[in-house]
């Protein structure tokens, strides 16, 4: 929503909304492009009258600036439906869709055509290390856009990305999730398969051809010509990497032709993965494979993905991620680990979103950990398990509960060693950790 918000500021309307909480970074983004921002829903915040009222799906009846707003009969809408009438509906759409990378490959998409200089339009649920922000209108004729699967508003419970009409999609992976409004794997499926339907037979789909739920999805019918990628060298998708076992140089091939190749600083096979959807997208809008793979050398990570806070004289280093389900912060850790060598890796993690409050990926989730030498959870809010069951399935990691965020930033202060390499892993702000151990972390460097 608050990247909706700069889109409208953008096209020269007033702004404002409401959000139970905002923090940074978008909540500084919002503050720079004077959209003012009211913490807790109230009537009142819809006074003046406004035009229009973009409503978030957040939000369901029974809060009471929804019941206002139908109360007074005001104009309301969702945000993919304003999005599409208000600015898709008149570009060429790209949409990246999956559980995990979507904020990566569209951030890494906006920048390889920006580069090559085709202006482009995004909207990325993260903010663009390339750009600072968000959202962008753009010049060009292209518009990049996140596509979630999760519902649209509470008056339209179809996924968002049905609304985006996309003439290229992008499919990352597809995993279970959002278990607050899916029942499994078919549900989500059936929901992909409804985004499929609705790309132009002129169109294009790009699709991760090592992930089996894909394939099944599509097993039920497409009706667009289709590529995949794949990360095994011997792979004999369209797309496929050729590579030495480093993360930081790789080849590109296409249909058995060498395309270029990524030199970059970024680690972890996730990264390539994204990197070979973003490519593969860029060659259907013009983009050479050798210029997109040139672009990606100058390309950063979206703000808290893998993103580096600090690095200590003596070799501590602190990340910060947005992971939030397993297999994210399985290929974060994995990532992090094949970095870190010999050294120790701390993995302290915030169970919140709902899938992961509801407890349904614990088995994964055992799995997703064993890569760090020490594992520290926070016992979150609502949590419908104890992380400290987690215990016995995990005997080379040494497990950790802390039940405030205070508790954690002491926890690791107290054991940390030089070059030991930090990880916080949320989809919220933890309670400011990341600013807690930052600070706790520059004074240590003082003393």
């Amino acid at each position: 929503m608050g990247g909706l918000a700069l889109l409208a500021r953008n096209m020269g309307h007033k702004v404002s909304g409401s959000d139970s909480n905002t923090y940074p970074p978008m909540s500084t983004l919002l503050a720079e492009h004077n959209v003012e921002v009211s913490t807790g829903y109230r009537a009142t915040h819809l006074s003046p009258r406004p035009d229009l009222v973009v409503v978030g799906n957040a939000l369901s009846r029974g809060n009471e600036e929804v019941e206002a707003m139908l109360e007074k009969r005001l104009p309301y809408t969702s945000g993919p439906e304003w999005l599409y009438a208000n600015i898709l509906k008149k570009r060429k759409v790209v949409a990246v869709a999956g559980t995990h990378g979507k904020t990566t490959t569209s951030a890494m998409l906006a920048h390889i055509l920006d580069q090559c200089g085709l202006a482009p339009g995004f909207l990325i649920g993260g903010v663009p290390g390339n750009f600072g922000v968000s959202a962008r209108h753009g010049s060009g004729d292209i518009f990049v856009v996140e596509a979630d699967e999760y519902d649209t508003a509470f008056f339209d419970k179809r996924s968002k990305f049905v609304h985006y009409h996309p003439d290229v999609a992008v499919f990352n992976n597809l995993e279970f999730d959002h278990a607050d409004i899916f029942n499994s794997i078919e549900d989500i499926e059936k929901q992909f398969h409804h985004l499929i339907r609705m790309v132009p037979p002129d169109g294009l789909l790009i699709t991760n051809g090592d992930d089996p739920s894909l394939e099944h999805t599509l097993s039920a019918g497409y009706w667009t010509p289709i590529e995949r990628f794949s990360c095994d060298t011997q792979s004999n998708c369209e797309w496929h990497l050729v590579h030495d076992g480093r993360h930081e140089q790789f080849r590109i091939m296409y249909r058995g032709e060498e395309h270029g190749t990524v030199n970059w600083r970024l680690i972890g096979t996730h990264n390539q993965t994204n990197a070979l959807g973003a490519i593969a997208a860029a060659n259907a809008l013009g983009v050479s494979g050798a210029s997109a793979c040139a672009t990606l050398t100058s390309f950063k990570l979206p703000e808290r993905r893998l993103e580096l806070v600090i690095q200590t004289p003596d070799g501590v280093q602190l990340y910060d991620d947005f992971a939030h389900h397993p297999t994210a912060i399985r290929v974060t850790l994995d990532a992090l680990r094949a970095r870190a060598g010999r050294n120790r890796l701390i993995a302290i993690i915030e169970p919140r979103s709902n899938t992961m409050k509801q407890g349904h990926p614990l088995a994964t989730l055992c799995h997703a950990i064993k890569a760090a030498d020490i594992a520290i959870i926070l016992r979150a809010a609502h949590l419908g398990w104890d992380p400290g069951s987690l215990a016995p399935h995990v005997e080379h990691t040494t497990l950790q509960v802390c039940d405030e965020v205070s508790d954690i930033t002491e926890t690791v202060m107290d054991q940390i060693l030089p070059k030991d390499t930090i990880v916080t892993m949320s989809n919220g702000s933890f309670g400011g950790l990341r600013t807690q151990l930052l600070n706790r972390l520059r004074n240590r460097v003082k003393a």
